[in-house]
């Protein structure tokens, strides 16, 4: 069954000082300024610049001036997440935001040493997820779909708002009076997963509201999204 916002940070319990992935988007917004309202002076941001696209300056300004607003310190990593030839353009991005978080983190000119790194999925993105995976014929292992929790390179990650629908998130955000910005790629039904979300999930939940359950996962499975 999914949560509330309120809950799931409640119930939201890391090794401090904490840094959360910050985008720009509503979940990360939302994830940065409930952790900072929890533990004032703990709480740091990371944004990744991905160069993918035009709007990836949009996004950074809106980090920056966001930050300087809650007094969040903001580390800015630039890569380039291009795909290699015939690669998935979502797996590479993925992979070159984690490198970008770790080095992040393990920045010694960082003041208070991150313990844990906090991503904003929801129960929305673990549905999609899950259906992502299997489509790509995962079989058992995509079943795993995101953990809440694991340990990788001395740092502890975790996805607090996995049971929290995307909706309920959003409403949480406005009614704290706080903005945020839109990823034009998320209305680009070119990729796989804005596809998915745009025809698939629609249909499950009025066939079965499943876009409304959130997905138990055990916090040993490999798979981090």
């Amino acid at each position: 069954m999914t949560q509330s916002f309120d809950a799931a940070m409640r119930a939201f319990a890391p090794p401090l000082p904490l840094a959360v992935g910050l985008s720009g988007g509503a979940d990360s917004s939302a994830l940065l300024l409930a952790c900072v309202r929890r533990w004032p002076g703990q709480v740091q941001a990371i944004h990744v610049h991905h160069g993918l696209q035009a709007a990836a300056d949009d996004f950074e300004r809106h980090c920056i001036a966001l930050c300087a607003r809650l007094g969040v310190p903001l580390h800015l990593q630039r890569i380039d997440a291009r795909p290699a030839r015939g690669a998935s353009p979502e797996d590479a991005a993925r992979r070159a935001r984690y490198q970008a978080f770790e080095a992040a983190a393990k920045d010694s000119r960082v003041h208070l040493a991150i313990q844990s790194i906090a991503l904003a999925q929801h129960a929305d993105d673990q549905v999609e997820t899950l259906l992502l995976a299997l489509s790509r014929g995962a079989g058992v292992a995509g079943l795993a779909s995101m953990p809440a929790h694991w340990q990788r390179g001395g740092l502890h990650w975790w996805r607090p708002l996995l049971r929290v629908a995307g909706a309920d998130l959003r409403a949480w955000l406005r009614a704290q009076g706080e903005g945020w910005i839109e990823d034009p790629s998320n209305a680009d039904e070119r990729f796989t997963r804005t596809r998915i979300r745009a025809r698939v999930l629609p249909a499950l939940e009025e066939t079965n509201d499943i876009g409304f359950q959130a997905i138990e996962v055990d916090e040993g499975a490999s798979f981090e999204g």
